[in-house]
């Protein structure tokens, strides 16, 4: 007889299998699709008014584009970007619902935003952005002698923001603030000379003045300690001499064989006094024997005294962190070139003495060569060792070749003859006296 299927199985598991294909819990909510160009996150400072705006300005190291933000009352701010690593991805989830005033409808607006990346408004010194036009020998004169170096002229405060105006930005909107350009004038007037020339001051850029801001601004840096980063690997590690051991004995403690008798109770009979003294002898020549493996190795881990050659005194780290960070701020917001004559002209400067820190480098940097020479091995002590060596395995070369020939010497001729006998295939003597199994 014939098998058939009935139609309520297959409709059962046609319906099992829509159940399935079905979500199991339905959202009431739906996100919008991704944007192509997401938002970015600004976190500025409170004090910033609503007439700040966002403003491309030249970037004073890198002379390109840089956005930055200017406020009338609040000043200028600069950008840091945070990204988290990319071993840990992030995404922000916003919600843009707001309640408009007198209505009771809810809104409910959110977006999720696939780059993590945040920017925070911190402030820059706009000396900084005045610093390529006042530092630009473009159209100076030459000194007395013609290979010499260019001399820069006192020119107004107008010539020196058109020639940043040139490179590009919105410095011209930002002078039309009266407070900027207020905040502008003040900065160069703390690094420039300046002339009258009838109604209208000259300025030009002073290297001198120019080195004592930054100085006063390192000093600031490095009076609380700089960052965890930069100390420990400028200041700890730079600073760091070679580590030297040094064993030492520890000083023998007075009153222990008062201590071990007075402990003892002393009997009163002359045999029971040389009886307990005898037990004291031997116990204690025991407990010696027996603690003196351990008391070598556990004396010897704690009388090494790891020391350092030289120690760093609060005046040569203090000059550490200073240099460390006149150079932080000269890599960073001065150019390249500029930067580095900075560099020359603060160790030439009398306002700070850095000969403290100079010596304790070089000296260190001579211990350094020391301990580098003593730790690299003596290849001329090795090749001495290795012929050494060489000569002893040929001298036992040779008398074992003497032994031999007068062994051979003294073998008689049906010896000489069995040696070169061909026994490849023959059993040995001692296959004969073998068990039988």
């Amino acid at each position: 007889m014939a098998r058939t299927r009935s139609a309520k199985g297959t409709a059962s598991t046609a319906k099992a299998k829509a159940d399935a294909a079905k979500p199991a819990t339905a959202s009431a909510y739906s996100l919008p699709p991704e944007a192509e160009r997401p938002p970015r996150f600004f976190i500025i400072p409170k004090t910033a008014s609503a007439a700040a705006r966002i403003v491309t300005l030249q970037n004073p190291r890198y002379a390109k584009p840089t956005r930055y933000l200017v406020c009338p009352e609040a000043g200028f701010f600069e950008f840091n970007k945070i990204t988290p690593p990319k071993s840990a991805p992030r995404s922000w989830l916003l919600d843009n619902a707001r309640l408009e005033e007198g209505s009771k409808k809810d809104g409910f607006d959110v977006q999720v935003a696939s780059d993590p990346e945040l920017y925070v408004a911190t402030p820059i010194d706009p000396l900084f952005l005045l610093l390529p036009a006042l530092a630009s020998t473009e159209g100076c004169k030459s000194g007395d002698d013609a290979k010499g170096p260019k001399k820069r002229m006192f020119l107004s405060s107008d010539d020196h923001f058109d020639a940043i105006s040139e490179l590009g930005g919105h410095l011209l909107e930002i002078l039309t603030w009266p407070s900027a350009k207020e905040i502008l004038l003040s900065r160069m007037d703390a690094v420039c000379d300046s002339v009258e020339a009838g109604d209208e001051p000259m300025y030009r850029l002073s290297e001198k003045k120019l080195v004592d801001e930054i100085l006063a601004k390192a000093k600031r840096m490095s009076e609380k300690g700089l960052p965890k980063s930069l100390e420990d690997k400028f200041v700890t590690k730079a600073l760091e001499a070679p580590i030297l051991g040094i064993k030492s004995k520890p000083p023998p403690t007075a009153g222990s064989k008062s201590t071990s008798e007075s402990s003892t109770p002393q009997p009163d009979s002359a045999d029971s006094q040389s009886t307990v003294s005898s037990v004291e002898t031997s116990t204690s020549s025991l407990s010696e024997a027996s603690t003196a493996a351990t008391s070598v190795s556990g004396d010897a881990a704690a009388n090494e005294v790891l020391t350092s050659a030289i120690t760093a005194s609060e005046e040569v780290v203090r000059l550490q962190r200073l240099r460390i960070a006149f150079n932080f701020i000269c890599s960073s917001y001065i150019a390249p070139a500029p930067a580095n004559q900075l560099k020359e002209l603060v160790t030439k400067s009398s306002a700070v003495d850095f000969s403290p820190l100079d010596e304790y480098v070089a000296q260190l940097t001579k211990l350094r060569q020391e301990a580098m020479a003593a730790r690299a091995p003596d290849y001329s002590r090795k090749r001495a060792m290795d012929d050494e060596e060489e000569y002893e395995r040929a001298e036992k070369r040779r008398k074992k070749e003497e032994e031999d020939k007068i062994k051979k010497a003294n073998q008689s001729r049906g010896v000489k003859q069995l040696a070169k006998v061909n026994t490849s295939g023959m059993k040995k003597m001692s296959d004969f006296f073998k068990k039988k199994t």
